[in-house]
């Protein structure tokens, strides 16, 4: 099949290059003209493990080819993919200018039957939204032209998501005729062969869908951050409440490790925009609006406990930080952490020297140059290096690479043996007979 994929971004960059890998051929079109120069040298704006060697080979093979014109990728196919960005308002609402202005682009360049498939994670009602616009524009042009608009969100990890969309649990497709819906079984058709995956339903049911699992997911999360405050209060670890609950197959263990908070583009963007979406139609949602409370307060903890430990003035102390991006395997800081911790440790008179695998390019347009420049904040090229003179560690992000620290290693380069475990990747016990000082979360 011949596929238009709109936006270049994460969604739109691994799912153009999965349906190719598939041997569909996929033009991705972007307006960012220096993105897709570099795309087309192979040099691609996200780090997710294995997308680069898919993308490469695919663009070798003639499958996948990268474009700054829309009307002239249309010709070549009829089903065009909206995966454009969705950022978050000031008030927490999904903002769908640049859904529109691609839907403004199809209305004017559509020629003959097509379908739109909004991938992009949008609110319910988007759909109608896209279908008006698009129509707007043929009234304009004063032609007549039959398309149907679609929602196939996407369920996509961070740093898992080539495996996620070739191998996936389900694929939602919100489809309103019998036509639309022959053509994305058609599409998905290489991806379910051992079973079908394919649950169809209406539009504003496929539209909700994304924003219930998002929201469940970080509820799932708050709540086990809340249970672990709970926890340090009682003299009760949180990890043995954890292994007994998680043990329940109602329950199940995905989700609920306590630690710093959530981040990334996707649940903290989709929770704010399903409270917004509750408030717009006369309902406040007092459960999501909780969720979203304890994310942004649980994001504070560590700060608080390194204040706890060494008082308000962190001046002349120096701390080390071992991960920045918002979970492993993505260099994504959107909304991490590690982005609220430094901004506190720096702003108390701290300094930071930081250690991420992927994320340090990231960092670098995340704060403030003079910030680097004055070396509040160093960014190192191997892990240990962040630990000279340092007063404590603070882990932030459980990359694998941290999961077994030399403790001795460690104890003659810091300055003070403390550990800051934001994701209670160590066991208390074993860091407090090497000689540390431990705080987890919930322990």
């Amino acid at each position: 099949m011949n596929i238009t994929m709109i936006g270049t971004g994460y969604v739109g960059l691994v799912s153009g290059a999965c349906f190719s890998e598939m041997g569909s051929r996929v033009t991705c079109v972007d307006v960012d003209e220096q993105k897709i120069e570099n795309l087309q040298k192979g040099i691609l704006p996200i780090y997710e493990p294995g997308l680069e060697a898919m993308v490469c080979q695919n663009q070798a093979d003639g499958l996948l080819v990268f474009s700054t014109s829309l009307a002239h990728a249309m010709k070549k196919s009829s089903l065009y993919f909206i995966a454009v960005g969705t950022p978050p308002g000031e008030d927490g609402s999904a903002d769908l200018r640049y859904v529109l202005s691609v839907a403004s682009e199809i209305g004017k360049n559509i020629e003959s039957y097509a379908v739109i498939v909004d991938k992009s994670t949008v609110p319910v009602g988007t759909a109608d939204k896209v279908r008006a616009t698009v129509q707007k524009e043929l009234d304009r042009r004063g032609v007549e032209v039959e398309f149907d608009v679609v929602s196939n969100p996407e369920f996509l990890k961070e740093g898992a998501a080539l495996n996620d969309f070739m191998k996936p649990d389900r694929i939602i497709v919100g489809a309103d005729t019998a036509r639309a819906r022959k053509e994305m079984k058609r599409l998905y058709a290489p991806f379910s062969r051992n079973r079908d995956k394919i649950i169809f339903m209406s539009v504003r049911d496929a539209e909700m869908t994304k924003y219930a699992a998002n929201s469940m997911l970080a509820t799932k999360i708050s709540f086990m951050n809340e249970v672990a405050n709970i926890c340090e209060r009682l003299g009760v670890d949180v990890e043995n409440v954890r292994k007994g609950i998680g043990s329940d197959s109602r329950i199940g263990y995905s989700f609920i490790y306590p630690g710093c908070g959530y981040g990334g583009s996707c649940f903290p963007k989709d929770v704010k925009a399903l409270i917004r979406t509750s408030m717009e139609n006369g309902f406040e949602p007092q459960l999501l609006s909780a969720v979203e409370s304890r994310n942004q307060l649980q994001k504070q903890r560590l700060f608080q406990k390194i204040v706890a430990r060494f008082g308000n003035d962190l001046s002349g102390f120096s701390f080390a930080v071992w991960g920045l991006a918002f979970k492993p395997g993505t260099d994504d800081m959107r909304e991490a952490p590690s982005v609220v911790l430094i901004n506190d440790l720096v702003k108390a008179g701290a300094k930071v020297r930081a250690y991420d695998p992927v994320a340090m390019n990231e960092a670098r347009r995340e704060f403030p140059q003079e910030w680097f420049d004055d070396n509040r904040i160093v960014l190192v090229e191997q892990p240990y290096d962040t630990l000279d003179n340092a007063d404590a560690l603070v882990l932030v992000t459980e990359w694998k690479t941290f999961r077994q620290p030399d403790f001795n290693e460690m104890k003659e380069r810091m300055a003070k043996r403390v550990i800051f475990d934001g994701r209670n990747q160590y066991d208390p016990e074993d860091v407090r007979e090497s000689g540390f000082d431990y705080h987890g979360i919930g322990r």
